[in-house]
């Protein structure tokens, strides 16, 4: 049962008119088992004073693209309805017109574009009107009987609308429908959703949970302990589940971004471990869709691998999924094909939702969010499918009815006012040594460009204060914080699958993570000589060769980055041991290039100079050390090196991500086992 979250006493706080609107949206898009995210739309009339200072009736409606659940007072449109009547005379529109026709009736210019179903809110005669897609409702909408359950539990109360796809026509046969019984409380849309309406605001919401509500406790009448047919697989046991998603989701992800790069969320949750599970499961799954608003972020339907868990054969799992995803694609786009119209663009043929029994579901996206919106919108399907079972049979879309709501352009304008894709966008960046002055640097500069980050260094408290500003700005989900020593192959190595169970792989490593000691090369004691070699050199190489294994399972390139130093190229007094793993950095990462050629892997360096700003080296005794092999006080370092090199500048974090990223950006892609020195122009370390 869905609940009633509306709170009378915040209610009375909101001041009547348009905020009255969006507090009952918010609450409708709160529950995803009332509304779809992105879906649905609510409207409500009020009276309104134009420019002229008349008085104008006013349908306020939500606007395209944006989510019931968060959307504000701007995301709505308010339209003048005396413009609107006038339509109710006409027998067809075409979308084309309709979107003209309404954008003329916008009371401003400036709100967003109304939602597909404006006629559908304006052509009914009440104040509220609510349109949801409840998963108790589709269930019974996507019931081949459903019709028939329909008058079992509402009786005359509803009109049944045989499914159409949405715009004039649906609105028309909506308006018609209400209007012709007198006793109607609502609208099921047939394989599509609900419409009810209120006097108030608060009428309205408590008519939908209520509508919503009659139907669950039908549906849960007649559930029975055969679901979906009854079990089929065991789920492996937890941790191996895990273990098993880090080695195939790089694997996954490769092979579905041969287009475009994707990424990746995994859900194991019970409910979809019971579905993937079940004898029904690979019939159900492709039956289609179970409601047009899903079919974005889903496609018509998902890859369902028919493996046995319990045969622990993972290279044969691993084959299926490969020679599932190529099949699935050469089906989109014979799908594409047969039903395309003219002007229409194939979009990315891969899955968007994969099911394994006894593993879960893998989710596909252009990012994180969206890879996690597909599951969402998968769990409805997944209750719907349940409901109608109980029901009846499940039924859906047909191939074309699904071709035309997924191909439509104005569904496809929602897409469109999507921000537009950055250089990093559908990526993923793996950081080593982020709490620090560069690493952060390289992490915020990175996330600008459209990177999801991984978040990597001992100072896990520092990590997750660098990931929370990049999900503050760029939103939640974007940066994951990791504590990891990168001398420890375990923690190296457990970093890289948490990092792979989150975005599903790694499309750049910056080799970041450091510190420096200094004494006189006869000081110099063997602790001292191999704790350099422990992080600079073995830790350089832990993160690199986990990383390169990682790039060639995905199959996909890559970029690694190594931060070196001008004590890479120039012997540095004072600094043996430091100024030998720094060479050591460097020389490294040009061997991996020439093994990583032919895989698309590249790997660069760039060496800095004298970074001081946010640098916890530079705030440990080696500012101390370094003043001293250069004979002045400390607090004349920075003036020191300014004066040392040919631009007479200091060096910034900043600087340093700017070159990491141009070296990781597709403007460095034919760039390889290269070094780029950024220090001012020290000329003893001119590269040569």
């Amino acid at each position: 049962m869905v609940k009633n979250l509306w709170d009378k006493m915040k209610a009375e706080t909101i001041v009547a008119g348009l905020d009255e609107l969006v507090y009952r949206s918010n609450l409708l898009g709160s529950d995803r088992a009332v509304c779809n995210w992105g879906g649905g739309n609510t409207s409500m009339k009020t009276i309104e004073r134009d420019f002229k200072g008349s008085e104008i009736e006013v349908m306020w409606v939500k606007g395209s693209g944006s989510d019931l659940a968060t959307m504000g007072a701007s995301n709505f449109t308010g339209l003048r309805l005396e413009d609107i009547h006038p339509l109710l005379e006409r027998e067809d529109m075409s979308d084309e017109e309709m979107v003209e026709y309404l954008s003329h009736c916008m009371i401003d210019s400036k709100h967003p574009r109304a939602s597909i179903e404006t006629l559908l809110h304006a052509f009914l005669p009440f104040k509220h009107v609510d349109h949801t897609h409840p998963d108790a409702i589709i269930s019974i909408c996507c019931a081949d009987n459903g019709k028939q359950i329909a008058e079992e539990i509402f009786g005359n109360r509803f009109v049944w609308v045989p499914y159409i796809r949405p715009g004039f026509k649906l609105s028309k046969m909506i308006a018609e429908g209400v209007r012709n019984n007198p006793h109607a409380e609502l609208v099921l849309m047939e394989k599509h959703g609900l419409v009810v309406w209120g006097d108030s605001s608060e009428s309205c919401y408590h008519k939908t949970i209520s509508i919503i509500n009659e139907a669950e406790s039908f549906i849960q009448s007649k559930v029975h302990n055969n679901l979906f047919g009854g079990k089929k697989y065991e789920s492996l046991p937890e941790e191996e589940r895990k273990d098993l998603l880090a080695k195939i989701m790089p694997i996954i992800r490769g092979a579905i971004s041969n287009e475009k790069k994707m990424l990746l969320h995994y859900d194991d949750s019970s409910k979809i471990l019971d579905f993937v599970n079940s004898v029904d499961a690979p019939i159900l799954a492709n039956v289609g869709a179970a409601c047009p608003d899903h079919l974005v972020h889903t496609k018509r339907v998902p890859l369902f691998i028919d493996w046995d868990p319990a045969s622990k054969n993972i290279s044969n799992l691993i084959e299926k999924i490969k020679e599932g995803i190529n099949q699935f694609k050469k089906e989109y786009e014979l799908y594409f094909e047969q039903n395309k119209n003219e002007g229409d663009i194939i979009a990315e043929t891969a899955p968007r939702v994969i099911l394994i029994p006894g593993v879960g579901m893998i989710n596909t996206g252009k990012s994180s969010s969206l890879a996690k919106v597909s599951g969402e919108l998968y769990h409805r399907a997944i209750a719907v499918m349940q409901g109608a079972s109980v029901l009846g049979n499940f039924v859906s879309l047909n191939e074309k009815e699904s071709f035309d709501i997924e191909y439509w352009p104005l569904e496809l304008y929602k897409l469109s006012l999507a921000p537009k894709e950055a250089e990093f966008s559908r990526k993923v960046a793996f950081i080593t040594g982020g709490a620090g002055g560069i690493g952060s640097a390289t992490c915020k500069r990175l996330a600008a460009e459209g990177a999801h980050v991984i978040v990597t260094d001992l100072n896990l408290e520092g990590a997750e204060r660098v990931a929370a500003e990049i999900n503050q700005q760029y939103g939640e989900g974007r940066a994951k914080a990791l504590k990891m020593d990168v001398s420890s192959e375990e923690q190296v190595q457990e970093a890289y699958k948490q990092a792979v169970l989150t975005y599903g792989g790694i499309d750049i490593i910056v080799n970041n993570a450091g510190l420096a000691t200094s004494s006189p090369f006869e000081d110099t004691s063997l602790k001292e000589w191999e704790l350099n070699m422990n992080v600079l050199g073995k830790g350089y190489f832990l993160v690199a060769r986990e990383g390169f294994k990682l790039m060639k399972n995905q199959n996909n390139g890559g970029n690694m980055v190594f931060i070196g130093s001008k004590n890479s190229i120039y012997a540095g007094k004072n600094a043996s041991a430091y100024s030998a793993a720094k060479a050591l950095e460097v020389h490294l990462a040009r061997c991996i290039a020439t093994e990583g050629g032919q895989y698309g892997i590249r790997v660069n360096s760039v060496l800095p100079d004298a970074v001081l700003q946010g640098s916890a080296i530079w705030d440990s005794n080696w500012r101390e050390e370094r003043a001293q092999a250069y004979g002045i006080h400390p607090d004349q370092l920075e003036e020191h090196y300014r004066k040392r090199t040919t631009l007479q500048v200091n060096i910034f974090p900043e600087d340093i991500a700017e070159s990491v990223a141009f070296l990781a950006s597709s403007k460095a892609e034919k760039t390889t086992g290269c070094m780029i020195t950024v220090d001012g122009g020290v000329p003893a370390a001119f590269t040569r």
